[in-house]
């Protein structure tokens, strides 16, 4: 009998590990195959935005909290597999509008809802992205990637009549990284993205499989404002505060917690993060010096009386002069303050600071962070 059943349990596991399990009709499916990572689509960065220090998945963005309020929390604990057993490459007629981002299927349903408060992500129309697709399972297959119209607007449901005729990018069987089964392990491609798009849209993406009838779908919010590949809205709540950790107490008596009346954090307290997104970019360099531009933007729900951002050299550099801001070093790590002038940015509003630097060697792009006040 212990035979028996050890040998059931390695076969069962082995099953899971080849991704053959078959898709069922009830809002749970027990496959798990793949989805969007770079740029995210809005099941992998709904699942990012739950995580929390106890395992659970518990979102603080308004429309993922709506997503699975809808479909549930498995929905995110299998965020990888948004998918049609019997798809075999149809689109239209097959997923209705209005259900292209769930792929038709019934426990992803949540994921369709027409709103504006999404996780997004920042890119630049026309410049490359190394795009990411999750391996959960490996499987051959061509990966489709298409664009919204211009049209199109993130207040009604997606329809394929919404979508660019053609995908902007293609790509069948692209190398993976990491290993299959985990969170981390994914196919990695290069393309262009579509040139001449500005504000928000969305990235569709199908991945046809070559060796069955199953299909993944998914939508991956996207602005084009310049930036690259920053993401906004998640652990933020799409400017929300998020509750507090499990290590940190709630306020005390004396210590109200924040209403619409009480006024914004103070100038030592920045607010979550995930409204500030700070774009670098060299304008001009020479031998030993370059210009730098970095484009500080507002995507909370509320106006900033100031702001900070801050970076650490990787390879070297150092600040020579600065305008529009206040700048302050500690060896390689930079913090940049607003000027008495440009603290205020509205919401989806936008401020820039500039500066001059001395470089010896490769000039490596830093990662910058800011936040509003």
């Amino acid at each position: 009998m212990i035979r028996s059943r050890t040998a059931a349990l390695l076969t069962a596991a082995a099953t899971l590990a080849l991704g053959a399990v078959a898709l069922t009709s009830g809002p749970d499916p027990a496959a798990a195959h793949g989805a969007a990572m770079t740029p995210g689509s809005r099941t992998y960065l709904c699942w990012k935005d739950g995580l929390s220090p106890t395992g659970e998945i518990r979102p603080v963005n308004p429309a993922c909290s709506a997503a699975v309020a809808q479909s549930g929390a498995n929905s995110l604990y299998n965020w990888f597999s948004v998918l049609r057993s019997d798809a075999g490459g149809r689109t239209v007629g097959f997923i209705p509008d209005g259900k292209l981002c769930s792929g038709g299927n019934p426990g992803f349903a949540g994921y369709d809802l027409a709103r504006t408060d999404w996780p997004v992500t920042h890119l630049t129309a026309g410049a490359r992205l190394d795009f990411r697709y999750s391996n959960w399972a490996h499987h051959p297959g061509t990966f489709y990637f298409y664009v919204t119209k211009d049209s199109w607007s993130p207040t009604r449901p997606l329809a394929w009549s919404d979508l660019e005729e053609q995908p902007f990018l293609t790509v069948t069987n692209p190398p993976q990284r990491g290993a299959v089964g985990t969170n981390d392990g994914h196919y990695y491609f290069s393309g262009n993205l579509p040139s001449g798009k500005s504000g928000r849209h969305i990235v569709y993406s199908r991945w046809v499989r070559s060796d069955s009838q199953e299909n993944f779908f998914g939508c991956s919010d996207v602005t084009f404002d310049g930036g690259n590949g920053e993401v906004t809205g998640v652990g933020s709540g799409g400017g929300t505060t998020p509750p507090p950790s499990p290590t940190t107490p709630p306020p005390g008596p004396t210590t109200p917690p924040p209403s619409p009346t009480t006024p914004p954090p103070s100038p030592t307290t920045p607010p979550p993060g995930g409204d500030c997104m700070a774009v670098y970019k060299v304008l001009n360099s020479w031998p030993g010096g370059f210009q730098g531009e970095v484009m500080i933007m507002n995507h909370s729900a509320r106006t900033y009386g100031g702001w900070v951002a801050s970076w650490t050299w990787p390879s070297g550099q150092s600040i020579s002069s600065l305008w529009n801001g206040t700048v302050s070093s500690s060896g390689s790590a930079v913090t940049v303050a607003n000027a008495a002038w440009n603290g205020t940015i509205a919401p989806e509003g936008t401020t820039t600071f500039g500066f001059t630097a001395t470089t010896t060697g490769a000039n490596t792009l830093p990662t910058l962070t800011c936040s509003g006040r």
